[in-house]
């Protein structure tokens, strides 16, 4: 088993680095209350952004393994506006605003992530970002609405996805 765990709420602060935000007070609130819902003995890798990071660890309360693959889409650096979400539906969607990371891209060093990572019969928990981590599923033929599954992204949210490399894929 799989579990992709979206980040919880971080702090933000429209003049810093999104990459660098660090969980809001909530946000530490309710990756804690996640943990319950997280597989027991699973290995636990998360993007070496903080509020990724930050989720599973205060999620699980034990070690998590930092993997810079699990990181949120690369973009050119934004002005902080009310209409963000239109440009990451639109990259979700495959249509990446210019600059953008290419989705294979994304895609690829994800598929990366899980093969590095995965250890025979533990389950395997990756905490990232609501972008990658949809652009990663569409991939992967896991949903059919990539935008409407990006917008009903909770934070933190929870996302179980079945194993299937006795198949040949990645997951």
């Amino acid at each position: 088993m799989i579990v992709l765990v979206r980040h919880a709420m971080p702090l933000i602060d429209p003049d810093a680095d999104p990459a660098t935000w660090p969980l809001s007070p909530e946000g530490e609130a309710a990756a804690r209350a996640l943990g319950p819902s997280l597989p027991a003995d699973a290995v636990l890798v998360a993007s070496d952004e903080p509020k990724a990071h930050a989720t599973l660890a205060l999620a699980t309360g034990l070690d998590v393994t930092a993997d810079a693959r699990l990181r949120e889409v690369t973009r050119p650096r934004e002005p902080y506006r009310d209409d963000f979400a239109h440009a990451r539906r639109a990259y979700v969607s495959g249509s990446p605003p210019p600059g953008w990371e290419p989705p294979s891209a994304v895609v690829a060093r994800i598929d990366a992530a899980i093969v590095a990572h995965r250890v025979e019969g533990r389950p395997l928990v990756l905490a990232g970002h609501g972008m990658a981590f949809t652009t990663w599923l569409s991939a992967r033929g896991l949903i059919a609405d990539a935008a409407a599954f990006w917008s009903a992204l909770r934070l933190p949210d929870m996302i179980e996805v079945a194993d299937r490399r006795k198949e040949g894929g990645a997951a």
